[in-house]
């Protein structure tokens, strides 16, 4: 068991993230992270979905998702050979005795304040899951208020990219 990247390029239409997401659940398959966005294509979005299971899951998932007819192309992204980033905005506790230790731990994570009110301060941090964790575990000694994630994305590395065209790899 373990946590797999699905890169999914997908027609820009309304409902198609609707029809993925059903298909998820009809089948019982657990969804860890999704990430939606417009590609440089217009008419194309990119789905990113971080699924959490074991090789014959992950197998099942794509065949399932490929049945669809708005899928253009999966592709798998190894840990390895793919970069992922995850956004998270994390409001914490903040009083003037444990401000300035809290603006030096975000300095640490090469984290942002993006806002402060006289009880808390919102620290932006957008990095690998695990920076992200290592961050909010830094922060709990002092009481995190809330906590909002875009979920992963990720690209493969160097040249290679899927393409829309043709259904080859570059």
């Amino acid at each position: 068991m373990g946590k797999h990247i699905l890169s999914v390029l997908v027609e820009n239409h309304p409902g198609v993230l609707s029809r993925v997401v059903g298909l998820f659940s009809r089948r019982g398959f657990n969804i860890d992270s999704l990430a939606v966005g417009v590609t440089e294509n217009p008419e194309v979005s990119r789905i990113t979905i971080v699924v959490d299971g074991d090789e014959y899951i992950v197998e099942q998932v794509s065949k399932q998702l490929n049945k669809l007819v708005d899928v253009i192309k999966i592709k798998r992204l190894r840990k390895e050979e793919s970069v992922e980033r995850e956004l998270v905005l994390i409001k914490v506790e903040a009083d003037a005795s444990t401000r300035s230790e809290i603006v030096q731990i975000v300095k640490i994570f090469r984290a942002n304040i993006i806002d402060v009110s006289q009880d808390t301060l919102t620290i932006e941090i957008s990095g690998s899951t695990n920076k992200v964790a290592a961050l909010e575990d830094m922060l709990k000694q002092f009481g995190i208020k809330e906590t909002v994630r875009t979920g992963t994305i990720a690209l493969e590395r160097g040249n290679k990219h899927i393409r829309v065209n043709n259904n080859d790899e570059e």
